[in-house]
């Protein structure tokens, strides 16, 4: 049986960032957690909030979310408590409009006797006075997976021999 990966601990000045950048927490996002500067990209809001998660930063959460970014935080007394172990950040997307971008990632955490993932492409939009907001999932699981393209006739053959498909590998397609 394989042992679970442990739960993050509460990050740390000094120590490493929980968000995975190999940076120092205090180099990375503390300073986007407490409000000092807002984040310069997607991809920092995001790994910041991921942080947060694991800080339990709630009120960091309830900022940089658009849905609840103009309310006023109240904290509730029972906060699940997740037991967050890593980040992955599979791509980040800028836009033609460069006040938009995408974040694809998976997030892990362990619960009972199981790992979990969450698996998101998020939209994140930059507003002039406040910076980068999380907005909303564009799309939760895995990437879809994308159609091999099959070669015509007189195609170069996809096996390297230089001819045309119609003329190599066609007849073993068949």
């Amino acid at each position: 049986m394989s042992k679970l990966p442990a739960a993050l601990p509460a990050p740390q000045r000094g120590q490493p960032c929980s968000c995975g950048s190999g940076k120092s927490y205090d180099l990375c996002c503390e300073p986007v957690l407490k409000a000092v500067r807002p984040a310069a990209t997607a991809e920092e809001l995001m790994r910041s909030r991921f942080t947060a998660h694991v800080a339990r930063d709630y009120a960091h959460l309830h900022r940089s979310y658009a849905g609840t970014a103009s309310e006023a935080y109240v904290e509730l007394p029972d906060e699940p408590a997740i037991g967050w172990t890593r980040l992955e950040i599979h791509a980040h997307e800028p836009n033609a409009q460069p006040d938009l971008s995408y974040v694809e990632f998976s997030a892990y955490y362990v619960d009972a006797n199981n790992e979990y993932v969450l698996q998101e492409k998020a939209e994140f939009r930059r507003h002039p006075a406040t910076g980068w907001i999380y907005t909303r999932p564009v799309r939760t699981g895995p990437a879809p997976a994308k159609a091999a393209v099959k070669p015509g006739r007189n195609d170069l053959c996809s096996c390297g021999s230089g001819r045309k498909y119609k003329h190599c590998c066609i007849s073993k397609a068949a």
